[in-house]
């Protein structure tokens, strides 16, 4: 990436990070990224944060700028490695980058080569899409950051059913997160603590002879490896209607029998962007949900997990969290979103059909944070 072109990225994703509330100090231009060296490295500018950022709401104590780390220019190939801190160029929090997926991206939004058209068994039309592969990385949020990413519908966690013998129907752990690669705007840091949470020091380690500096413990590698089935991130599913972009990733969650029958459960996380710069408000939802069984169960109301989020060029983005369950050990989903104009006027955004899969195995119940 050019200098050039590093610095609008930088600049644009610092807009919207301050428009997301967290006061980023960004540079004048005449210190922005500058060229250096025969290979033309571009030097980033610091990421610098309030002294008080994030341990009061009244932001206008935060009057003191003290450096949090430097930017890098972000990857156009390959992959972030394991410890790689970063900026989220879209919901602004600080995180971590704890190991990357392969996921297979399936884009409404890119023709295929030949374009068909389909009927599911629940005759819902749908045009054929061929998945690519594209990476996404598990991370940690900082903690410092979760109360201000508004944008959210709660701290991101991931869920999935506890051991038969445990007494808890889900176990959560807080401050989890899958990001997409192009969500991610790398920074360094010298701290050997920069990111608060909980698990951080609990799976990686500081090393100041790797880059970056900061490498998996044992017990990361354990836990990914015993959960493996239960955090992998397959499929998403994008689509784009009338400028707004709704992005699905399901994840399965497990299997649990009640009164002689199977349930079987998953999460399913939904990012809405406002690709436009017209205001639109997400007013009403409409699921359809079909099981391998043969039903076929219509969901309708008013916004998404109790608000109605506001998509604006400030804050285009909103992500949330909900859980499905089926009596089957497959199915699909599909729906749309309604969104109001400021005339009042109304339109439906598509979301894009995704399958709900359980081929996992059943005999390893997922495993929490108990080693």
């Amino acid at each position: 990436m050019s200098g050039c072109a590093a610095r609008r990225y930088v600049a644009a994703a610092l807009g919207r990070c301050r428009a997301r509330g967290l006061p980023l100090w960004e540079p004048p231009p005449a210190r922005g990224l500058r060229p250096l060296g025969a290979g033309g490295a571009a030097v980033v500018p610091p990421l610098l944060l309030p002294r008080r950022h994030l341990s009061s709401r009244n932001r206008a104590e935060g009057k003191v700028l003290e450096p949090v780390g430097v930017f890098e220019a972000p990857k156009q190939h390959g992959k972030y490695e394991t410890g790689q801190l970063f900026l989220h160029s879209v919901f602004g929090y600080r995180g971590i980058v704890l190991f990357p997926w392969q996921a297979r991206l399936y884009d409404r939004d890119v023709a295929s080569p030949v374009t068909e058209k389909s009927e599911n068994a629940a005759g819902h039309g749908s045009k054929e899409v061929k998945g690519k592969t594209h990476t996404y990385y598990q991370v940690l949020i900082d903690a410092r950051d979760c109360p201000h990413i508004s944008q959210r519908s709660q701290t991101e966690a991931v869920t999935f059913l506890a051991n038969h013998d445990d007494s808890r129907a889900l176990y959560a752990i807080p401050g989890l997160d899958y990001v997409s690669h192009e969500d991610i705007l790398p920074y360094s840091s010298t701290d050997q603590v920069p990111i608060q949470h909980e698990l951080f020091e609990r799976f990686l380690m500081y090393d100041q002879t790797k880059v970056p500096p900061f490498v998996a413990r044992d017990t990361l590698c354990a836990w990914q490896e015993k959960n493996h089935p239960w955090l992998e991130l397959s499929d998403v599913h994008r689509e784009t209607t009338e400028n707004i972009r709704v992005t699905v990733i399901p994840f399965y969650m497990g299997m649990r029998e009640a009164q002689n029958s199977h349930v079987y459960w998953w999460r399913y996380c939904i990012r809405l962007e406002n690709l436009d710069s017209e205001v639109v408000q997400l007013r009403e939802r409409h699921w359809r949900i079909f099981s391998l069984s043969g039903t076929l169960e219509t969901v309708r109301g008013r916004g998404v997990v109790g608000r109605e989020p506001v998509l604006s060029k400030e804050q285009p983005a909103f992500q949330y969290s909900s859980h499905v369950s089926l009596q089957a050990s497959s199915g699909h989903m599909w729906g749309t979103f309604r969104f109001e104009r400021p005339d009042g006027s109304h339109f439906d955004v598509r979301i894009p059909p995704f399958s709900l899969e359980s081929n996992k195995d059943e005999k390893t119940p997922p495993s929490g944070l108990h080693w």
